[in-house]
């Protein structure tokens, strides 16, 4: 009689030990979806750093002024009063370098040859 018992409960638990490691919901379907998650992950991480970046551009553009004068100089040209500016017919300023001498742009100087002089 204990026999049969510990046969029985050695076959119950090898049943459930398959069911564990290879059945529905058991270790290898978890490791299928954990794979999904850090695939899922990698996808959204250039996601939230832009978030982050534009997250940040409209805090700086609520609390300073130095976003919003940087943005209306290079989208619409803003000049301020105390500055010349001069136009040269037939040169063209290219994006990456008007980016690149924004902070240029935004400090004050005594002599400068270039679009704007301030």
């Amino acid at each position: 009689m204990l026999r049969w018992l510990a046969i029985a409960l050695l076959v119950m638990l090898a049943l459930l030990q398959y069911r564990l490691w290879f059945g529905d919901s058991g270790v290898q379907e978890l490791r299928e979806i954990r794979e999904r998650v850090a695939a899922l992950d990698a996808d959204n991480k250039p996601l939230r750093d832009r978030n982050a970046r534009l997250g940040a551009e409209v805090v700086d553009l609520k609390t300073g002024l130095d976003a919003i004068e940087e943005r209306a100089r290079s989208d619409i040209g803003m000049v301020r009063t105390d500055e010349h500016f001069y136009w040269v017919p037939g040169v063209v300023i290219e994006g990456s370098l008007l980016e690149a001498n924004a902070g240029l742009v935004r400090q004050p100087s005594s002599a400068s040859g270039g679009a704007a002089d301030e």
